[in-house]
């Protein structure tokens, strides 16, 4: 199916939906400079040279904008926009019915990526490489093979486990970037522009507390800004000042640092139950009632970055930073010890 992307330059009332707080060009996209400016280039020579963008991969942690990028790319491009992900395609054939219907500088958006199946990133190769696929028809002694040619079009796959795609797929990748966590000036940015488009009244020291707590991750700035919204609507004055900011967060559960309930229940079990550790991931995820993937993937990146949380070879340990941010005393050893 595809999906024509609107004209960047027309007259387009945002405030309609809230789907709009996606930049569509480059411009508008708030953060991540140094990707900024090589997207700006390749797109540049694309235009120039009236062809298709080379093939893209963008990792990083979920939130960072890898799919507005995708989007942004097919805008700037005035191209197509096909969307799928990993998981969706089991089969060859699921990705064959896709590129298939490919138009010339089309661009397919495949996110988590890295869960491809063997089969379905080998369809994959001469796809990206000659723009061409082999399909197998019929069964058993009869079966057949056929080479269809395909319109060149741009990939753009996302993950969030870089190490996890095979080095052939990436290698194929003509650019392989990473974005970063964003910084609160960026994020401050990100909120006052939402704000704007969504008709929020919101002053620049409420959208700074809204930032600082967003964990470095626009999508939860965006999600932090919607709550505070109808805090402020139905609690307060319907505007976003600092001291609104601060109320609702803490009515939602964020706290200064921008952990919510789970982040504070893993800390909390670290170092109550299990006396700052080490502590097994397992054990750890049961102690919270969480699948151990989700501890290691969602919650323990931002732990472990705001230094409250450490992997050590035997288990999980709890920072003293984390004994201080919940008001307890750190036992008698040393709890950053590492051994």
């Amino acid at each position: 199916m595809r999906e024509e992307f609107l004209d960047p330059h027309a007259d387009v009332d945002e405030t309609v939906e809230e789907g709009g707080l996606r930049p569509r060009v480059l411009h508008d996209f708030v953060g991540q400079t140094e990707l900024k400016e090589h997207l700006g280039i390749i797109l540049e020579a694309a235009r120039r040279r009236q062809q298709a963008v080379d093939h893209l991969l963008l990792a990083g942690p979920p939130g960072l904008g890898k799919t507005t990028m995708a989007g942004i790319v097919a805008n700037e491009m005035s191209a197509a926009l096909h969307v799928t992900s990993g998981p969706a395609l089991e089969r060859a054939g699921d990705l064959a019915a896709i590129l298939t219907k490919l138009e010339p500088n089309d661009v397919l958006f495949i996110d988590e990526i890295h869960r491809l199946s063997k089969t379905v990133e080998e369809i994959l190769y001469p796809a990206m490489e000659d723009f061409q696929i082999d399909i197998v028809v019929g069964k058993g002694p009869t079966a057949s093979s056929i080479r269809l040619s395909l319109p060149r079009f741009t990939l753009i796959g996302a993950t969030t486990r870089t190490g996890m795609i095979t080095g052939p797929l990436r290698d194929r990748f003509g650019l392989v970037a990473r974005l970063d966590y964003y910084e609160a000036d960026e994020l401050e940015q990100i909120v006052l522009r939402a704000a704007a488009i969504l008709g929020i009244e919101s002053n620049a020291k409420g959208a700074s507390e809204i930032a600082r707590r967003s964990r470095g991750t626009p999508r939860i700035a965006n999600r932090l800004l919607r709550r505070v919204r109808d805090f402020a609507e139905v609690r307060g004055q319907g505007k976003i000042d600092e001291r609104t900011a601060r109320d609702a967060l803490a009515v939602f559960g964020v706290d200064d640092l921008g952990l919510d309930k789970v982040d504070r229940a893993i800390l909390h079990a670290l170092c109550d139950r299990f006396g700052g550790g080490p502590v097994g991931l397992t054990t750890l995820a049961i102690s919270v009632s969480e699948q151990p993937e989700t501890v290691e993937d969602v919650y323990e990146p931002f732990l472990i970055q705001q230094g409250l949380l450490a992997r050590t070879p035997r288990g999980r340990v709890a920072m003293s930073a984390a004994w201080q941010h919940l008001g307890l005393v750190a036992p008698a050893h040393d709890p950053d010890l590492f051994s």
